[in-house]
């Protein structure tokens, strides 16, 4: 019995990673759709109400999690300055933010919405991503800097000159409170003091060895030129300092780049994961990290989870563009796309 217990574990350590971590596996729990040709770009758990909320390019809807009901929708007639919906957060107060295109920060509170522009301070109309900082305040990124939203006054601070791109996109909050920014042109980092940047040119983004051609479709004033095609000719693309997906945990902060994968960032060196580390797609919209400290992320190719050594692709899911994770406090992770969104969940 013992020897036996033995080859077990020595093969589960063959496989990679921890022997439960590299052994576990995953299926599609449910899913429901939500329009054909309705891209599904955000979405976030709501915990306190055990909802999720489901940002697209149609509005936004509220779901009961345990159920799976439909509980509202919300649009330019309800609630909204503009339908398309490319953010979603809830915040340590239950607070529910949603960044739109063109229609700026529609934030839910006390059953009530409330809608910011850059009249009100808000740096722009283009809204892409939301994080906290560890005193309640509200980091909002956008097409024309990064923005702190002071709860306490209610008032927004602008940080334009501070980055190395003025269009962000995504924003994480470390364990130490650290601020991290991913922009068009490189990742930033904030502790409350000092600016730090890197880009590909310091290791962010895996090297071009596919020989991907180079995607311009960058902004810097030309806004139409925005329409987040990530491919050239018909092929991926390849862009490293463009990152459109970050979160941290208590050692790193991981990456999602377009075209160079997966980086984690030690605060030394990065550390790129590519398709030659089993992600199924090297154009990286989401990454999101579960209950267990495992990182997922959402491809041009599918989903992936990461073992401790590698990456392994969920072939629950169609292959295909995935732009939008959230971890649910039951072990399961959300996964949008378009027309679909679905609840990853173990096998077990």
């Amino acid at each position: 019995m013992i020897l036996r217990f033995l080859s077990l574990l020595l093969l589960c350590w063959s496989l990679g990673g921890e022997p439960a971590r590299a052994q576990q596996a995953f299926t599609v729990a449910e899913s429901f759709q939500v329009g054909r040709g309705v891209v599904v770009r955000a979405l976030a758990v709501d915990v306190r109400r055990h909802h999720l909320w489901v940002g697209t390019s149609v509005g936004a809807i509220q779901v009961e999690l345990g159920s799976g009901e439909r509980l509202a929708v919300y649009t330019r007639d309800n609630a909204l300055a503009n339908e398309y919906v490319f953010a979603a957060f809830v915040d340590s107060r239950g607070d529910v933010w949603l960044g739109t295109n063109g229609g700026g920060v529609s934030r839910y509170s006390e059953g009530r919405w409330r809608t910011y522009f850059p009249l009100h301070g808000l740096a722009d109309y283009w809204v892409y991503s939301f994080a906290e900082a560890p005193d309640g305040d509200v980091w909002i990124g956008t097409w024309a800097g990064l923005n702190r939203w002071s709860r306490r006054q209610d008032r927004f601070t602008t940080y334009l000159e501070e980055l190395v791109n003025e269009w962000v996109y995504a924003l994480a909050v470390d364990a130490r409170g650290r601020l991290w920014v991913g922009t068009e042109g490189g990742l930033n980092a904030f502790d409350g003091r000092q600016w730090l940047t890197w880009t590909h040119a310091e290791g962010l983004g895996a090297p071009n060895r596919a020989g991907l051609p180079f995607s311009p479709n960058t902004g810097l004033g030309t806004r139409n030129r925005h329409d987040l095609n990530v491919q050239v000719d018909g092929r991926p693309s390849y862009n490293p300092n463009y990152v459109f997906s970050l979160v941290a945990d208590g050692e790193a902060v991981w990456v999602g780049t377009w075209g160079g994968g997966v980086g984690r960032f030690d605060g030394r060196r990065f550390r790129n994961y590519t398709r030659d580390d089993g992600l199924p797609g090297e154009i990286v919209y989401a990454l999101a990290r579960d209950g267990d400290g495992r990182v997922w992320a959402g491809t041009d190719g599918g989903v992936a989870w990461f073992d401790g050594r590698r990456w392994r692709a969920l072939t629950a899911l169609p292959a295909g563009d995935v732009y939008a994770l959230a971890a649910a406090p039951d072990g399961s992770v959300w996964a949008g796309m378009t027309g679909l969104v679905a609840r990853i969940q173990p096998r077990h």
